[in-house]
C-alpha cells in the first residue's frame, strides 16, 4: 500500500524513500526479495545506502552468490558494505571466504573483528578465533563476550575462566548481554565454576539484577546440578518472581530426580497466584517421570486443559508416554500415542521403544518400529535397540535379521559420550576411548569397580 502511494504521488525524488522501500521489502524474507530487486533495478540513481540495503536483504535470505555479485559491482563501498558481506559468509559457515574478504578490507572496526571471532567460534575453530581476538585492537565487551562464550560452549572451562579474569583485569565490567550469553553457555555445558565466579562478581559490583537475569542464574545453577544455589537465588527474588522463575526451579528439581519437591513448588506457585503455562507442565510431567509418580502425572496431564485451559502439545504427550512406559503401562502409553492430535515424532516413538526394551515387550516393540523405521530409516540407534530387545527375548534369528538390515542401510550407531568438570577443566569420554592422558588409570578403576560389583552379586546386562 505504501509503495502504491509512492508510485501514485511520484515520491521517488527523495532517494531516502526508495531506499527505505528496498529495506522494508528485503526484511520481509524471500517473499519480499523480488519486490526489492525490481525496485533496485528500476532506480536511475543509487547511493551507497541503496546498494547496502539490497545486499543486506540478499544476505538475510541466504542469497550469498547474488549478494557477492552486487558487492563486486558497487561503485563505492563503506564499512557497512564490507561488514554485511562478512556477516553473510560467517553465518553461512563459509569461513575461508569470510577470511579472504576480511584480509581485503581497507579498514576494520570492532564489528568486523567480532563477526570473525564469532564465526570461527560457531565453526568450532577456537584456535583461529583466539588468534583474531588477540590481534584485535581496542577490544570491547561484545568481543570479550563472544570469545568467552565460545570457549564455554565448547566446554573449555580453563580458557573461558582465564579470559574472564583478564577481562576483569582490563577494567571492563560485563553488561546484561554478556551475562545472559555466558550464563546460557555455562548452563548448556555444565560449567558451574565459571557461573559461580560471574555470580560472585555481580555481587561484588552490586549489579542491579532484574528478573530475567536472576532467572538466568537459576537456570544455570539448576542445569549444573547445584540446586541449593538455585534455590537461594529463587528464594531471594521476593517480589521479582515471574512464571519463568517458577518454571526454571521446577525443571531443576525435575531433571535431578527431586519429583516431590517439584510438585510441592508447583502447589506454592498456584497458591501465590501465578498462572502455569505449557512449560510448567513439561517440568511437572518430567518430575513425575523421574520420580516414578504415574498417578500424579496422569492427574496433571488431564488437568491441563480441563482446569488451566492449556491444550497438551507434542512435548506433553512425549512426557506422558515416557512416564507410562517407564512405569510398565505400555498398552496405555501406546493408546495415548495413537490418540495424539498430531503424528508422533521419532523422539516419542523412540521413547516407547526404549520402554519396550525395559519391560521385554517384543510384540509392541515390533509395532513401534514399523512406524519408527518409516520416519528414520537410516538411524542405527533404532535398529540397535530392536536388536537388543530380540536378544533379551532369546530370538537370535531376528537379532541377525535386524543387524543385516542395519548393515544394508549403511548406518552406524554413534558412540556415547560423557563429560565431567574437574578443577576448571572439562574432560570428555567416549566408548573405548584411550586418548585421555590418564587413560590407563581410568581403565584400572573400571576393572576394580567391575570386580567389586561382581562380589555383591551384580550380573551385567549384555547387549549385542
Amino acid at each position: 500500500m505504501i509503495h502504491a502511494h509512492v508510485e501514485k504521488f511520484g515520491l521517488y525524488a527523495d532517494i531516502f524513500v526508495p531506499n527505505s522501500l528496498i529495506d522494508s521489502y528485503s526484511r520481509c524474507g524471500s517473499s519480499g526479495l523480488d519486490g526489492a530487486m525490481t525496485l533496485f533495478l528500476a532506480m536511475e540513481e543509487r547511493d551507497v545506502v541503496t546498494w547496502n540495503s539490497m545486499i543486506g536483504g540478499l544476505v538475510r535470505c541466504g542469497e550469498l552468490e547474488c549478494a557477492c555479485k552486487l558487492f563486486d559491482e558497487m561503485p563505492e563501498r563503506d564499512m557497512v558494505s564490507w561488514n554485511t558481506m562478512l556477516d553473510g559468509y560467517t553465518k553461512a559457515g563459509e569461513m575461508d571466504k569470510a577470511f579472504e574478504l576480511f584480509e581485503r578490507m581497507p579498514d576494520r572496526n570492532i564489528v568486523s573483528w567480532s563477526t570473525m571471532v564469532c564465526g570461527y567460534s560457531k565453526a568450532g575453530d577456537m584456535d583461529m578465533a583466539r588468534v583474531l581476538f588477540d590481534r584485535c585492537p581496542g577490544k570491547n565487551v561484545v568481543l570479550w563476550t563472544t570469545i568467552i562464550a565460545g570457549y564455554a560452549e565448547k566446554g573449555n572451562a580453563r580458557e573461558a575462566t582465564e579470559l574472564y579474569g583478564k577481562m576483569e583485569e582490563a577494567g571492563l565490567r560485563p553488561d546484561e548481554g554478556f551475562l545472559f550469553s555466558i550464563l546460557a553457555a555455562c548452563a548448556e555445558s555444565g560449567m558451574l565454576e565459571l557461573g559461580r565466579r560471574i555470580h560472585a562478581s555481580v555481587k561484588k559490583w552490586r549489579f542491579r539484577c532484574g528478573t530475567k537475569l536472576l532467572n538466568a542464574f537459576i537456570d544455570m545453577y539448576a542445569k549444573c546440578g547445584c540446586l541449593d544455589a538455585a534455590s537461594d537465588v529463587f528464594s531471594g527474588m521476593m517480589a521479582k518472581k515471574d512464571v519463568v522463575s517458577w518454571n526454571s526451579m521446577i525443571q531443576g528439581f525435575a531433571i535431578h530426580g527431586h519429583g516431590k519437591k517439584a510438585l510441592e513448588l508447583f502447589s506454592r506457585m498456584v497458591d501465590e497466584g501465578f498462572e502455569p503455562d505449557r512449560c510448567t507442565f513439561v517440568g511437572l510431567l518430567c518430575a513425575c517421570t523421574h520420580a516414578g509418580l504415574v498417578n500424579e502425572g496422569r492427574k496433571y496431564f488431564y488437568s491441563m486443559e480441563k482446569v488451566y485451559g492449556i491444550v497438551p502439545e507434542i512435548e506433553h504427550y512425549g512426557c506422558m508416554v515416557d512416564l507410562l512406559g517407564r512405569g510398565g503401562h505400555l498398552e496405555e502409553a501406546f493408546m495415548l500415542l495413537r490418540s495424539m492430535p498430531v503424528e508422533p515424532n521419532a523422539i516419542i516413538l523412540g521413547t516407547l521403544l526404549n520402554a519396550c526394551r525395559m519391560h521385554n515387550d517384543v510384540d509392541l516393540a515390533k509395532a513401534v518400529c514399523e512406524q519408527l523405521f518409516k520416519l528414520e530409516p537410516s538411524d542405527a540407534g533404532n535398529y540397535s535397540l530392536l536388536s537388543n530387545i530380540y536378544a533379551q527375548a532369546g530370538d537370535w534369528m531376528n537379532v541377525a535379521n535386524v543387524r543385516l538390515q542395519m548393515k544394508n542401510t549403511g548406518s552406524q550407531k554413534p558412540s556415547g559420550a560423557s563429560s565431567i568438570e574437574v578443577e576448571e577443566e572439562v574432560h570428555e569420554f567416549t566408548v573405548f576411548d584411550q586418548s585421555h592422558p590418564k587413560s590407563d588409570d581410568i581403565y584400572q578403576m573400571i576393572s576394580r569397580l567391575a570386580e567389586d560389583l561382581q562380589q555383591v552379586g551384580f550380573a551385567p546386562m549384555i547387549h549385542q
